[in-house]
C-alpha cells in the first residue's frame, strides 16, 4: 500500500497534467467536480491537520522571529509580485483577480515536502505554513480586496467565512484527531497524501473543465504570469531571508514557503466568488509550482553535493 501512495504521490505533476487535459479535451467529464470543489480543499486541509501536533506550535514561541520574517514575505512579496504583473501584462480582471487570489493565498502544504528534498529547515516550513494559514481567513480576504477591490466587487466577511470553513475548520478539527486518536490516525497516514492528491487533481481537472473554451484563448499569458509569479516568489523569498542573515537551511525554506502558495484555495475562491476562469491561474500554479519545486530541490542538494566534493579534494590536498 505505502508503494502505491509513493508512486502517485511522486508523479504528483504527471496525474494532474493527464487529469487537465482530460478536462480540457472532454470538459463534461469534470464540470461536476464545480459545486464540490470546497469539500475537496476541506479534504485537503483536514489531511494537513492530521499531520500536526500541539507541539508544532511551540516552534512559534521558540522561533517568532524567523516565523515571522517568512510570514511577512508571504504576505508581501507574493501578493506585491501578483500585482506588478497583472500591471505589467495589463491582465483583463477575469484572469487578475485569479492572479491576485493566487499571491494573496497562505504557503502551500506541498512547500513541507519540498523543503524536506531540498534539505531545508522543515521545522520552520511546517511553521510558516501552519502561521499563514491560521492568518489565511483575515489577511487573504482583506489583501484581496485592497489589490482587487477596484475591478471586482468582493464581499469580505463572506470570503472570511468561506476560508474560515474551508482552510480553518478542516485543519483544526484534523489537529483534534491527531491528537485523541493519535494511533489510529498513524494506520492512516500513508493513504493521506494520495487522498490530498486525488482531490488536489480533480480540483484542477474541474477548474480547467470549466473554463475549457477560454482556457485556449488566453492558456499560454496566464501559465507565463504562473511561471513567472511562481520565480519571482522563489528568488525574492530567498533574496530576503539572506538580507536578515538566516543561514542556508533556513533560508532555502523561506524561499520555498513564500513561492509555493496554498493555489487550490485560490481557485476555490475563484470559483465560489467570481468565475472558472478567474480559477485557472490558481489550477495552472498547482501544477506548475510542484514541478518548479522539485527542480530546484535538485538544484539545491547537487549544490551540496558539489560542495561536500570540494572540501574532500581539499582535504585530501592538504
Amino acid at each position: 500500500m505505502k508503494k502505491f501512495c509513493s508512486f502517485f504521490v511522486d508523479n504528483m505533476a504527471i496525474l494532474i497534467i493527464l487529469i487537465s487535459i482530460l478536462g480540457a479535451a472532454v470538459p463534461a467529464s469534470l464540470t461536476w467536480v464545480g459545486p464540490h470543489v470546497p469539500w475537496m480543499l476541506g479534504v485537503v486541509m483536514f489531511g494537513m491537520g492530521m499531520t500536526l501536533k500541539f507541539e508544532d506550535f511551540h516552534m512559534l514561541a521558540k522561533r517568532p522571529w524567523e516565523v515571522g520574517i517568512g510570514a511577512l514575505a508571504q504576505f508581501t512579496l507574493m501578493p506585491l509580485i501578483a500585482w506588478m504583473l497583472v500591471k505589467v501584462f495589463a491582465l483583463p480582471p477575469d484572469i487578475a483577480i485569479g492572479v491576485v487570489l493566487v499571491g494573496t493565498c497562505p504557503g502551500g502544504t506541498a512547500s513541507n515536502v519540498i523543503t524536506y528534498l531540498a534539505k531545508g529547515d522543515v521545522a520552520l516550513s511546517v511553521a510558516m505554513t501552519m502561521t499563514t494559514t491560521l492568518l489565511a481567513p483575515l489577511v487573504t480576504p482583506f489583501l484581496t480586496w485592497v489589490l482587487a477591490g477596484a475591478w471586482v466587487d468582493i464581499s469580505l466577511v463572506a470570503m472570511m467565512k468561506s476560508i474560515a470553513m474551508m482552510v480553518l475548520c478542516p485543519v483544526i478539527a484534523g489537529l483534534l484527531v491527531n491528537h485523541f486518536a493519535g494511533k489510529f490516525v498513524e494506520k492512516f497516514l500513508p493513504v493521506l497524501p494520495l487522498i490530498s492528491v486525488i482531490a488536489i487533481a480533480l480540483l484542477v481537472g474541474g477548474v480547467v473543465a470549466l473554463s475549457a473554451e477560454k482556457l485556449f484563448a488566453h492558456g499560454v499569458l496566464i501559465f507565463l504570469v504562473v511561471i513567472l509569479h511562481n520565480g519571482f516568489g522563489l528568488l525574492c523569498g530567498y533574496a530576503l531571508a539572506k538580507v536578515f542573515h538566516l543561514p542556508p537551511a533556513k533560508a532555502r525554506a523561506v524561499a520555498i514557503e513564500v513561492g509555493m502558495q496554498n493555489s487550490g484555495l485560490a481557485a476555490s475562491l475563484a470559483v465560489m466568488y467570481f468565475n472558472p476562469l478567474a480559477a485557472v491561474p490558481g489550477a495552472i500554479f498547482s501544477l506548475w509550482h510542484n514541478v518548479s519545486g522539485s527542480f530546484l530541490a535538485n538544484y539545491f542538494v547537487r549544490k551540496d553535493a558539489r560542495g561536500d566534493s570540494e572540501m574532500m579534494d581539499a582535504g585530501s590536498a592538504a
